[in-house]
């Protein structure tokens, strides 16, 4: 399992937001949305309900983006180190 350089603070660069162009801020992991207690929950669970494919969880970290513009929110796939 990679490391996601989001998640880490390794990078901080840009996503644009498809529709405006404008920039994307990062709202974190996807599962830690799912529920009150997911932060807290056992990696390889979560990992099961990210919405991305068993084979993509080691090659992706799925995360919330959000444009303030558009006022909309994206999931985003993050490449892993």
């Amino acid at each position: 399992m990679g490391l996601c350089p989001r998640c880490n603070g390794f990078t901080n660069s840009a996503y644009q937001c498809p529709s405006c162009l404008d920039e994307l801020q990062d709202c974190g992991r996807t599962v830690d949305y799912l529920d009150d207690y997911s932060a807290y929950m056992d990696q390889q669970l979560l990992e099961q309900v990210d919405g991305l494919k068993e084979i993509e969880s080691g090659i992706y970290c799925m995360h919330v983006f959000y444009c303030a513009t558009c006022r909309q929110e994206l999931q985003l796939k993050v490449d892993l180190m």
